[in-house]
């Protein structure tokens, strides 16, 4: 393929990358904890962990996990926002040499219950404001470890005792659980004094994370991503945004804002391991959604690197105090997971001095396959152009290239394209070309520079916040709603979440309510899933064989 797209690098950033020169992400993290011990990697509530720190508790925890015999490859998964212990985590189960299931915290049972039963995870490593979800499903589980964390833990005795207290006692946010089994975080590492980590042999082709996406059936798949996925990827970032981290004021410890969730698989490249591999300090907000939490905490620091979703950047621009802070060291916007709005990124750089640099990419892609030059000045309104080493083709529904101009199928080569979807061989055919492009089920145009333009969306995802939500799990669990004869969902613009869910229902209890609805959905989706507006049909349009017409009632939504 003519990689012509080269030519508008920015200078100093290479075609291609060399993800050979590390054996496993274990190697890479190992090389980080050493070489920068002694600065601090995270700060979360005013409380600041070294590299150092992190090396000596990620190897105890991980020596734990190995002697509660789980095998090579095992699933462990995380369940917690953004607290100390989910690097921690993080890196004791990959040196461990197991396999990290990131899961959203906000799950309720029956989604945690069809991710821990779909990875078959043996372990969980669980924040005790939401054990009283895993308390309910564990049983009809594989897990037979669990580790429960509170938010206190590794903050220090006292500290860690008040906040404790605080979120158990004056803002009730631990619901009462038992988990008989369970053992707690620090009892954990206390047990691990004295227990060594055996080395585990580890190569490109071993699995690293099993990142959940949705899924065409309903229900969320996951994304096998190998230790070479992810080195490639941590690999790519460094370099392509390389020109704008060399903007003076010269930075030897990179500051990054981890304000989107560790179980995002935009956080967990850009912020937790590209960080890592520079050897820069995150600050990890365990709620974003907490704006003036959040500006904050970013009054604190001079933050370097600011990654965020459209919504995000939003929500900080609608906040008084955030135009007071100091923006002089901030190096570089990153905004992925839905489309920057123009009129966002206007108003950012007219109060920060810095443009929003979009990319894109997808959880099978570990995320970054496109990116506009980290150096740019100019919002240009596209995704930007392949990165090092990736490529891109714009296909027709044969998958055959289509004319430059011309509207196809994005798909995406490169050493960051997962393996392929856990267990679900049918699944990943479907996605991927006979000579290895994925995929993604978007609409795209590549112009003559290799500037990639989304136009649509092939499939029926709607994108929330940068989180996608797939009609048929949404319609599956009101289908089951006893006073529901048929339902159908699509998205429609929001303005601030860029999409939202709207659900069009034919009833069959002629009583039923969309207050109703909105209960039962609470029970059973998490937030950014459930719909925010309930449409009552006598009937839904379909085609002649029954099938009803998602595309119809989008129509139908743009014209009122």
């Amino acid at each position: 393929m003519d990689k012509f797209w080269i030519k508008g690098y920015p200078k100093g950033v290479p075609a291609e990358i060399d993800y050979t020169r590390y054996r496993s992400l274990v190697q890479l993290l190992d090389e980080a904890f050493s070489k920068y011990a002694s600065r601090n990697a995270y700060v979360c509530m005013d409380k600041f962990m070294t590299y150092g720190e992190l090396d000596v508790m990620s190897k105890k925890l991980g020596a734990w996990l190995q002697a509660q015999g789980l095998s090579k490859g095992a699933r462990v998964a995380i369940m917690m926002p953004n607290v100390l212990q989910y690097p921690v985590a993080i890196a004791a189960i990959l040196r461990a040499g197991f396999t990290v299931v990131n899961v959203n915290p906000l799950y309720t049972p029956r989604e945690l219950e069809h991710q821990l039963n779909d990875s078959g995870a043996e372990a969980i490593i669980i924040l005790e404001n939401f054990a009283t979800t895993l308390e309910k499903v564990v049983a009809r589980t594989k897990v037979k470890v669990a580790v429960v964390a509170s938010m206190g833990d590794l903050l220090g005795t006292a500290k860690g005792a008040v906040v404790n207290f605080v979120v158990r006692n004056i803002k009730k946010m631990v619901p009462a659980y038992s988990l008989p089994q369970a053992l707690r975080f620090n009892q954990v590492l206390k047990q691990a004094e004295r227990m060594v980590l055996k080395p585990v042999e580890l190569g490109h082709d071993d699995i690293a994370f099993l990142q959940y996406t949705g899924g065409t059936t309903g229900l969320s798949k996951g994304a096998m991503l190998s230790h070479r996925n992810v080195i490639a990827n941590i690999l790519q970032n460094e370099v392509w945004l390389q020109p704008a981290m060399d903007k003076p004021p010269k930075v030897d410890a990179m500051i990054f804002v981890c304000a989107l969730p560790l179980y995002h698989i935009f956080a967990l490249t850009v912020c937790c391991l590209m960080g890592t591999r520079l050897g820069g300090m995150n600050i990890l907000i365990p709620n974003p959604r907490d704006i003036p939490g959040l500006v904050k905490e970013l009054g604190k620091y001079k933050f370097n690197i600011l990654p965020a979703v459209n919504t995000l950047y939003n929500g900080l621009l609608h906040n008084a105090d955030f135009a007071k802070l100091d923006f002089s060291a901030l190096k570089l916007c990153n905004g992925g997971g839905m489309a920057v709005q123009k009129a966002v990124n206007d108003r950012w750089r007219q109060i920060t001095g810095k443009s929003i640099v979009e990319g894109y990419g997808l959880s099978e892609t570990s995320p970054v396959a496109t990116a506009n030059p980290a150096d740019a000045d100019e919002f240009t309104g596209t995704i930007g152009l392949p990165i090092p080493s990736t490529e891109i083709a714009i296909l027709d529904d044969y998958s055959e290239p289509v004319p430059l101009g011309q509207p196809g199928e994005i798909a995406i080569r490169g050493p960051q394209v997962m393996v392929g979807y856990w267990n679900r061989p049918e699944d990943t055919a479907s996605v991927m070309t006979a000579d290895g492009f994925f995929k993604s089920g978007d609409i795209g145009i590549m112009d003559a520079r290799g500037h990639v333009t989304i136009v649509d969306r092939k499939k029926d995802m709607v994108l929330v916040s940068g989180f996608n939500v797939y009609p048929n799990e949404v319609e599956g669990v009101v289908a089951m709603h006893p006073g529901v004869l048929e339902c159908a969902v699509v998205g429609v613009k929001d303005e601030a979440s860029g999409e939202a869910v709207k659900l069009f229902v034919v009833r069959r209890d002629p009583e039923l309510t969309a207050e109703q609805l909105m209960d039962y959905c609470h029970q059973e989706l998490t937030g950014y899933k459930r719909p925010k507006i309930i449409e009552f049909r006598n009937e839904l349009p379909k085609t002649n064989v029954g099938k009803i017409l998602r595309r119809e009632l989008r129509d139908v939504k743009t014209a009122t």
